[in-house]
């Protein structure tokens, strides 16, 4: 049920997601797992100035943080599916606040240097490599979807909080005791936050099928990006909007204690003007959506983007670096939610988690090559030449991929449903019994022939979505106009799962394969399972 707090009756358009009790839990540990995440890499990234002059092994800190999601996004997206969603959630909350005493005791004693802070930094990007796909894979399912883009903007909006918050935090702190409290307090918050998903009661759908198999779902992860064009046109813009884009927040130590020859409170100030950018555009995402298509607010926003961030380092002062800075932050937030949530809406929830996986898997990985390609410019130039080459890669990136648009989830319809009969199997069959094929034959008239075969090219996307390894189209040699289509999956269990990935998307193309078939009864559905033969 979906209580309100009286005093949230009257919230803003932008901030009504808030309303919802579960939303309002989980925002708030999303909000103080970013600036853990924040007062993490700014400290990192500061303490490894001090450590060393290289800019490449600076850079190199957003490199370590972000990598780990590169390697290990399918891997932790599958375990976010099969696995309970909560309990995950809890385990990589403690994940980082393990990791947070490690560079608290090492700090403490002296124990860093370059390479040993970079192998914690990538550490604690483990944890943010678990915790992303879950985390998004559960707002859907609390958020209706009609409000989904104001609940992303949410999200956005609390890693753009803290993006203010935990680079004010862990300035304060460093100046005032030493870099090493910032990972204390990232220890006893991270346990706070975990505290807060503990307690918060979550009802999700318990399949009667066994759980899917590890390296199984981590296959059909892959084969539903393969088969989705939305989501493949996703992926590559968001690789390299992040790729461009994380030139900017990689150097911006660089541009702080070189470029505007300043110190920590240059940094933060630097980063806070960003943050407060994004933060202004969440507040007016419902307008900026009303105006522009999503398409449009995310080409204005990497052209906009491209031109402040040339601007920070042409101009002649901070002062005047800091409106670009917020300029910056709102075309970044545009693009970055517009991306964050077309993915959402091009995926069903069962494979959400894994699909925001490969989403995540591009945006690390944009950012992590970005960070090490624009790092290895500066040392060989300077952060000048760096940022403007940045520019003009993104310009020419976005006149490139113009053809792939992000707006194909708006046809499709991916709610659950299950009109489709359960087999009744004339034995028990275990459920790890396999392979299992299915065919379908299809009586068309021949003047039809042509449409139908391009209908089953969107059938055999269809049904490799839903986890069959392969799928084929036969034509009658003997009679014109009869068809035999069939798809294999792995085991009993696989199968079956697909009257839960039934979505009402798959229902209106199997009424469209209905209308072709000619003969008064159905089209005649045949399930055969691999016999095993004893030499």
């Amino acid at each position: 049920m979906n209580t309100h707090i009286p005093l949230l009756s009257k919230l803003p358009v932008w901030l009504t997601p808030l309303k919802f009790p579960a939303f309002r839990a989980l925002w708030s540990t999303w909000l103080v797992a970013n600036i853990c995440m924040w007062t993490n890499d700014v400290a990192a990234a500061w303490m490894m100035t001090s450590l060393t002059t290289s800019a490449t092994l600076i850079a190199l800190v957003q490199t370590a943080s972000n990598l780990p999601v590169l390697l290990l996004g399918v891997p932790c997206g599958a375990l976010a599916d099969i696995l309970n969603r909560k309990r995950f959630l809890v385990f990589t909350q403690l994940w980082v606040a393990v990791n947070a005493v490690l560079l608290f005791i090492s700090s403490t004693f002296n124990l860093l240097d370059p390479g040993l802070l970079l192998v914690l930094t990538f550490v604690n990007g483990v944890g943010l490599a678990m915790r992303w796909p879950v985390y998004a894979s559960i707002v859907p399912e609390i958020i209706p979807r009609d409000s989904l883009h104001l609940a992303l903007g949410m999200n956005s909006i609390a890693m753009n909080t803290s993006r203010i918050l935990g680079p004010l935090i862990a300035g304060l702190i460093i100046a005032s005791f030493g870099t090493e409290y910032v990972f204390a307090l990232n220890m006893i918050l991270s346990l706070g936050a975990t505290w807060i998903v503990v307690k918060w009661k979550n009802q999700s759908y318990v399949s009667t099928l066994p759980g899917e198999r590890f390296f199984g779902a981590m296959r059909l992860g892959a084969q539903y990006i393969r088969q989705s064009k939305p989501m493949r046109s996703i992926l590559l813009r968001s690789f390299l909007f992040y790729t461009q884009s994380s030139c900017l927040l990689a150097l911006l130590p660089v541009i702080a204690k070189d470029h505007f020859e300043g110190n920590a409170n240059t940094f933060t100030l630097l980063l806070s003007s960003l943050g407060f950018g994004a933060i202004l555009a969440g507040s007016q995402l419902q307008h900026l959506r009303v105006r522009w298509k999503p398409q449009q607010l995310a080409n204005y926003g990497i052209i906009i983007l491209s031109l402040s961030s040339v601007g920070v380092v042409l101009v002649p002062g901070i002062w005047y670096a800091l409106p670009l800075m917020v300029i910056s932050g709102m075309s970044w937030f545009c693009v970055a939610n517009t991306l964050g949530t077309s993915s959402q809406l091009s995926l069903p929830n069962w494979i959400r988690a894994r699909g925001m996986s490969f989403y995540q898997m591009s945006l690390m990985g944009g950012s992590a090559i970005g960070a090490f390609l624009w790092g290895k410019i500066t040392s060989s130039s300077n952060v000048t030449a760096s940022v403007c080459i940045s520019a003009i890669f993104g310009l020419i990136a976005l006149a490139a991929i113009r053809k792939h648009r992000i707006d194909g989830y708006a046809g499709e319809d991916l709610s659950p449903v299950c009109p489709i009969e359960r087999p009744h199997p004339a034995r028990d069959i275990d459920p790890d019994e396999g392979p299992v094929m299915i065919s379908m034959e299809y009586h068309v008239n021949k003047g039809h022939s042509e449409e139908f075969k391009k209908l089953m090219a969107k059938t055999r996307r269809s049904r490799l979505k839903q986890g069959a390894l392969s799928w084929s189209l036969f034509e009658d040699a003997e009679h014109a106009g009869k068809f035999l289509e069939y798809f294999v999956f792995e085991t009993w269990a696989d199968y079956l799962r697909r009257f839960d990935r039934f979505t009402a998307d798959d229902l209106a193309m199997q009424e469209e394969r209905h209308r072709f078939h000619i003969d008064s009864s159905p089209p005649k559905a045949t399930r055969r399972i691999a016999s095993a033969i004893k030499s």
